[in-house]
């Protein structure tokens, strides 16, 4: 069984728009992390705490690392289904992952990851909040 069926993974749809794509109304590679962040922030909001509130509570979290591997294009007006999953938390980092396939015919588009650590407003690794922790904790499962 696949570590990503057993972990909680929430699904985001986005509809590719014309500002997104090239000529050829191909989707632009960056426009793939920007999904990953709509994931991600859709991920934290499903499960009972946004960036606000964590913003809020002291704590920022910044992409460290990430990396983006492109399985076929998405075009101009797809709909397209971002699955994100938590798959790791540490005291000062959390890392997801995510899945990128066209809601209609459900072709995998782009499968990635993202890094991100936690730090305080002056910009400095900090450890995150007990409370932001035991929520991302409580989510991985």
């Amino acid at each position: 069984m696949e570590l990503l069926a057993l972990v909680p993974t929430t699904t985001t749809e986005v509809r590719v728009r014309y500002a997104e794509t090239d000529q050829m109304q191909v989707v632009y590679h960056s426009n793939y992390l920007i999904w990953c962040e709509v994931g991600r922030t859709d991920f934290m909001r499903q499960h009972g705490m946004t960036y606000a509130d964590m913003e809020k509570s002291g704590v920022f979290l910044t992409v460290s690392e990430y990396s983006v591997r492109l399985h076929a294009s998405a075009r101009y007006d797809d709909l397209v289904r971002v699955a994100t999953t938590l798959t790791d938390v540490r005291s000062r980092q959390v890392t997801f992952s995510y899945l990128m396939t066209n809601a209609a015919t459900g072709e995998r588009l782009a499968s990635a990851h993202t890094s991100l650590v936690s730090i305080s407003r002056a910009g400095r690794p900090v450890a995150m909040p007990a409370s932001v922790r035991a929520l991302l904790e409580s989510v991985r499962g």
